[in-house]
């Protein structure tokens, strides 16, 4: 971020004024105070376009590293330029860069490597706790030191009676209703004995016994 002339008078009667001491501290002048707001909005301003800039550049590189192998020259700039703006990169990038052949490409991609490593060394450096020096030798002495009760505090004369028997639960007091049981099932009813078939009518006599007769 680049500071104007002007801005940097006006940076320069601001830390002035703050670094002035606290027992006879001089008001600014109203005049003065415009200008430090108008900076202040200014500086705000930068900062925003700067986290709109690295958005847009980083959705470029991504656009491009999807369209790779044709865009290989572009994939580099855009590379380089979020690099410079503090981008760590990706996976991704990497395994693309291993499949560009060149130069210009093995070049980045050193570049690339060192940058990850670096990220990922500070992010173990900041998982792992520091070694317990003097300071943490009387800090856990201080955990271990006697508690010692403060004034103002509540003694046990001051504290309720517990109560002789123990205090019953809302079970105990509104005990569940039972629910009566459902009556049983009826009995089958025995089945019937078979009743007798009625004996079979004597049909007529054939025609040959007629004459006969």
């Amino acid at each position: 971020m680049a500071f104007s002339a002007d801005e940097l008078r006006v940076l320069r009667r601001a830390l002035a004024q703050a670094l002035q001491p606290s027992t006879s501290p001089t008001p600014p002048h109203p005049e003065d105070v415009h200008d430090y707001l108008r900076l202040a909005d200014a500086v705000d301003e930068a900062a925003r376009e700067s986290v709109r800039l690295r958005t847009f550049l980083f959705a470029e590189l991504v656009r491009y590293r999807a369209a790779l192998p044709g865009s290989a020259t572009g994939f580099l700039e855009r590379l380089n330029g979020a690099l410079d703006s503090g981008y760590v990169p990706l996976p991704d990038d990497l395994a693309a860069l291993r499949r560009l052949r060149g130069g210009r490409y093995d070049a980045m991609l050193r570049r690339c490597e060192h940058l990850a490593e670096l990220a990922v060394r500070a992010r173990l450096e900041a998982r792992i706790p520091a070694p317990a020096g003097a300071g943490g030798a009387r800090a856990a002495a201080a955990l271990r030191a006697r508690l010692y009760a403060l004034p103002g505090g509540r003694c046990a004369a001051d504290l309720p009676p517990r109560p002789s028997r123990p205090v019953p639960t809302p079970g105990e007091v509104f005990p569940r209703r039972r629910h009566p049981a459902p009556p049983p099932d009826p009995e089958p009813e025995p089945a019937s004995p078979p009743q007798p078939s009625p004996p079979e009518k004597p049909g007529p006599p054939a025609p040959e016994e007629r004459a006969t007769g």
